[in-house]
């Protein structure tokens, strides 16, 4: 797929050029791996997001099993006492 951007300040497309010619590639090939490298760090990001969130779940659920099992625990305490 083909992209063009107008109106790019002269210093920032000669900065670009200066790094393309350190890599030893075009400006072409400099922008395009910066614009797919800047796309797959978001879609990085977005999914960190999505696992962060996913782990605050389980720690609230695992929370309130913690409470569930301590509340089973004195039960079957209170059973075992009852039956002496």
């Amino acid at each position: 797929m083909e992209i063009k951007v107008r109106n790019v300040d002269p210093i920032a497309v000669k900065k670009i050029d200066e790094m393309a010619k350190e890599k030893k590639i075009s400006r072409s090939e400099f922008l395009k791996g910066q614009i797919e490298t800047f796309a797959l760090l978001q879609l990085q990001k977005d999914h960190e997001a999505a696992l962060e969130d996913l782990i605050d779940k389980n720690i609230k659920m695992m929370e309130k099993c913690a409470v569930a099992i301590e509340r089973m625990n004195g039960f079957i305490e209170e059973m075992v006492e009852y039956e002496k």
